[in-house]
């Protein structure tokens, strides 16, 4: 029974890392050492499943074989067996977490409709899982259904009101939608839950972008940036110094930037408006050749820069 069991739990905490690897919005897996703190974490307590399983039977055996499929990265077998397992035994209160996992199994394949069907069966199974809410959100946003994403952030707060993740999501969704009046709201809630949080002075930085206030929008980004560079930031502030223009700063932050992502096309393009900017044709048309060759369409690359 008890190796059954940590095969359960093994296959839980394999597949949630999966899913963190794709479901945030944000890049707010850092570690503070001064200044900002980080934000509150839900830790979920395990489901002490030697007290309710039956290890002999044919469910659990499908799970062993799955979780099988899963250390070797062979996911389409994976989730064969998992579903295999559902099947088994379709009333097991475990197939909440299954289903989750299955889900997850499924946005790595890139199908997206199933694992949004399937996060929604767990959901329906245990609808007040933060976790689950979460990651069906993230999807939502990641498929673009942006008012069902804000839907399942609003049931979040509803659930845990200090909850900053789902607060930070949503005021990004908002402020992506030009609803900055919701944005600075959720952003201001998070500060209030959390005066040094590293989120909540991310969010106020891409509210004072959006609002033209490119000094300040800076300065929250350096914040952040201070005790946990991401390219995504870095790109976000060179932006702001190029308007500025701070080329100088812009073109250290770009460098950086790629240092971190080289295989991100908006960095080249922005290298390419620093290098217009300074009269560099030459370097200009090969940044925007590196932009295309990392998956932006041409012509998109070249209005970004008034091309």
């Amino acid at each position: 029974m008890k190796r059954i069991a940590n095969t359960i739990i093994m296959l839980m905490v394999t597949i949630t890392a999966s899913a963190q690897a794709i479901q945030s919005i944000n890049e707010q897996n850092m570690k503070f050492e001064r200044g900002l703190k980080p934000d509150p974490v839900k830790v979920t307590k395990p489901i002490d499943y030697s007290i309710i399983i039956d290890t002999t039977t044919v469910y659990f055996a499908l799970i062993d074989s799955a979780q099988h499929y899963i250390n070797n990265k062979r996911w389409p077998e994976a989730e064969h067996f998992m579903l295999e397992a559902i099947k088994s035994d379709p009333s097991n209160p475990s197939n909440s977490l299954l289903l989750s996992n299955l889900a997850t199994l499924q946005r790595r394949q890139g199908k997206m409709k199933e694992a949004l069907r399937n996060y929604s069966m767990a959901i329906d199974i245990t609808p007040n899982a933060v976790t689950l809410l979460l990651n069906r959100a993230a999807l939502y946003a990641q498929v673009d259904s942006l008012a069902q994403a804000q839907a399942d952030y609003e049931r979040i707060m509803m659930l845990d009101e200090r909850d900053v993740e789902s607060r930070y999501n949503h005021g990004m969704i908002a402020l992506n939608l030009g609803d900055t009046k919701t944005a600075k709201k959720d952003f201001d809630n998070i500060l209030a839950i959390n005066p040094n949080s590293g989120m909540g002075r991310q969010g106020q930085g891409y509210l004072f972008k959006h609002e033209g206030n490119l000094e300040k929008a800076a300065e929250c980004f350096s914040e952040v940036i201070k005790v946990k560079p991401t390219s995504t930031l870095l790109a976000n502030r060179a932006d702001c110094y190029l308007t500025l223009r701070r080329l100088n700063d812009a073109s250290i932050d770009i460098a950086n930037a790629l240092e971190l992502d080289p295989e991100d096309p908006f960095i080249y393009v922005l290298r390419a408006k620093l290098n217009k900017m300074r009269f560099n044709r030459e370097d200009m048309e090969r940044d925007l050749k590196l932009a295309v060759a990392n998956g932006l369409d041409e012509q998109s690359a070249r209005n970004m820069i008034g091309e």
